[in-house]
């Protein structure tokens, strides 16, 4: 296996695809200021603090995982375990979920209706350049433990 094969190959760094996007929508949402959610603050500070909370405890459990197994979770880094336990039991993609998850509490934090519209063409660009070539890259690498995990468990919850 070369080294270029032994990557998944996603088409950016996934911290880089969420925090470009959630840029671009605050700063399309800050150039319409008039345009909100309409959810009240109150509800909405106490929705992002929810999200908030969720996204670091998948983040941190999915994070203690890779570090268990002594293999990065960083997708452009050459993969050398197949995590299947702790989060990995109920979701494929704690770590994309944990993001999607913070972006979507800033959204709402900030009344972002664009930055909020932002994340299903982002989930798109996530599932198609990301998640499906880690699939291919993990099918490929251990085969046939990974089909049945990938059987067992979503991709997303």
């Amino acid at each position: 296996m070369s080294a270029s094969d032994n990557i998944a190959g996603v088409i950016a760094p996934p911290p880089l695809l969420y925090a470009g996007t959630l840029a671009a929508g605050l700063g399309l949402d800050f150039l319409f200021l008039g345009v909100g959610t309409g959810i009240p603050g109150p509800l909405r500070y106490g929705l992002a603090v929810l999200l908030g909370a969720t996204a670091a405890a998948l983040l941190v459990g999915a994070s203690r995982r890779f570090r268990r197994a002594g293999t990065p979770g960083r997708p452009w880094q050459p993969t050398t375990a197949n995590v299947t336990d702790g989060v990995y039991a109920w979701t494929r993609n704690p770590m994309y979920l944990a993001m999607m998850l913070a972006y979507v509490m800033v959204a709402i934090a900030m009344d972002g209706v664009i930055t909020l519209a932002l994340v299903v063409p982002l989930v798109i660009v996530v599932r198609f350049g990301v998640i499906l070539r880690e699939e291919r890259y993990l099918e490929g690498k251990f085969g046939a433990a990974y089909l049945s995990y990938r059987r067992s468990v979503r991709r997303w919850i």
